[in-house]
């Protein structure tokens, strides 16, 4: 009797030991090894080992094993019937020698019977194969007891639920891969399509081809070196790409003509910012505010710009953004009734309306990131692309940058750039 009661304490103490194995063990593969150990510590078991089921391979992978040795089959092949069979025994264990008639026993009986396989049990969790435990003779030389199956019940249901956790694991980490590779390839399909639409607004107008692309990445310099997060970079960037999407609905022969257009044709192009805003506004975009970037790009800090003749604060953040990009591309881009203008002469006028038209952190943010890009403190070459090598090495241009950099209203104590 007391050796029974020394047994059962000590089956209870492998067990909640085993439970809190499985609820705490971070580390799947320890976390079945010591179950594994535990199982035959509690029986005294010689050897045994635990498989994992794929119900895309139809087999059993070995995770652990002990006393099998190097040549025991390390994946075991299962069919329909043995499968349906150890759904029907569940968790309770199977005698191999009384299993023969299932083709999993004949096929591996003589690695069972060579390692004196005497269990096998099911680890069914839900109504689902999860893997198997693989038993040896105990160490007394004893026949398995129903009160050792019990034990042994009890313990794999543990083991397998251990094992469903992980499975569970698995998939939401797999789906959460595709959904992330699904979001990267919406995204991707998104940036695409911004682009393709901003190549179908500049191909209207023939003198300013790639004006809206260009417009779209000087937006993304800017929003980079204002240290913006990447969502809120790509954002401004497609701001800028479909800023002039309201020119769709402009006639031809005033986008295109020749030269400087009269008031009226004026008053008609001047209507595609707030054309363009209709046309942005029903779509639901990743990034909300770019049909305000459409609407007001064309606003100034000093309240002199259109539609709305908005003030400073007034204007939507992503709009000064682009309006910056949307000038310095205008005055940098060769139109049919003037040349481009020099560099010099581009980074005294952002200097010169710095705080009237710009916003002057934003020009600070752009001409310091010229000023790195021709330093050859940034290697993008990111303007050189834009702008070609010649336009970025134009002599006195560092100079010129400095200086611009160091006569506008510091933004920050890091401002102030030396001359020298």
């Amino acid at each position: 009797m007391a050796e029974n009661q020394q047994k059962l304490i000590h089956t209870f103490g492998a067990l909640a030991e085993l439970g809190s194995e499985v609820s705490q063990k971070q580390n799947f593969q320890e976390m079945m090894r010591t179950s594994l150990h535990l199982l035959l510590g509690s029986l005294a078991i010689m050897r045994g080992g635990i498989a994992r089921y794929s119900r895309y391979g139809h087999e059993l992978n070995m995770l652990v094993m002990r006393g099998l040795g190097d040549d025991f089959p390390l994946s075991l092949s299962l069919c329909y019937e043995d499968e349906r069979q150890f759904l029907v025994n569940d968790l309770y264990p199977i005698e191999v020698a009384q299993a023969k008639v299932l083709p999993f026993f004949q096929i591996y009986d003589q690695s069972f019977e060579k390692k004196r396989i005497e269990l096998l049990v099911p680890l069914v969790i839900r109504d689902e194969i999860v893997g198997v435990i693989l038993l040896g003779e105990k160490a007394n030389g004893e026949a398995y007891s129903g009160y050792d199956k019990e034990i042994i019940c009890a313990m794999a249901r543990h083991i397998g639920v251990g094992i469903a956790q992980r499975n569970m694991m698995a998939e939401l980490e797999r789906r959460s891969d595709e959904n992330r590779k699904l979001y990267d390839d919406l995204r991707m399909t998104y940036k695409d399509t911004v682009k393709a639409f901003a190549a179908a607004i500049d191909y209207k107008d023939k003198y300013t081809e790639g004006h809206s692309v260009r417009v779209g990445k000087y937006s993304e310099i800017i929003a980079q070196e204002l240290g913006l997060e990447e969502s809120e970079v790509e954002g401004v960037a497609v701001a800028g790409y479909l800023h002039d999407v309201g020119k769709l609905t402009v006639e031809r022969n005033i986008i295109n003509a020749p030269y400087r257009i009269n008031a009226k044709e004026s008053a008609e192009l001047n209507k595609h910012p707030a054309v363009g805003y209709e046309i942005l506004l029903p779509i639901h975009h990743p990034y909300t505010d770019v049909p305000l970037a459409a609407k007001y790009h064309h606003e100034r800090l000093d309240g002199r710009g259109y539609p709305d003749g908005l003030y400073d604060k007034e204007i939507p953040y992503i709009a000064k953004i682009v309006n910056l990009a949307d000038s310095f591309d205008a005055m940098t881009t060769d139109r049919p009734y003037k040349r481009r203008r020099p560099a010099n002469e581009v980074i005294e006028d952002l200097q010169r309306n710095a705080g009237k038209q710009f916003a002057p952190e934003l020009v600070t943010a752009f001409c310091r990131g010229m000023l790195k890009e021709v330093t050859g403190e940034s290697k993008d070459k990111r303007f050189r692309r834009l702008l070609g090598r010649e336009y970025m090495e134009a002599e006195g241009i560092v100079p010129i940058l400095k200086n611009a950099l160091n006569g506008m209203n510091a933004t920050s104590s890091l401002t102030f750039v030396s001359p020298d």
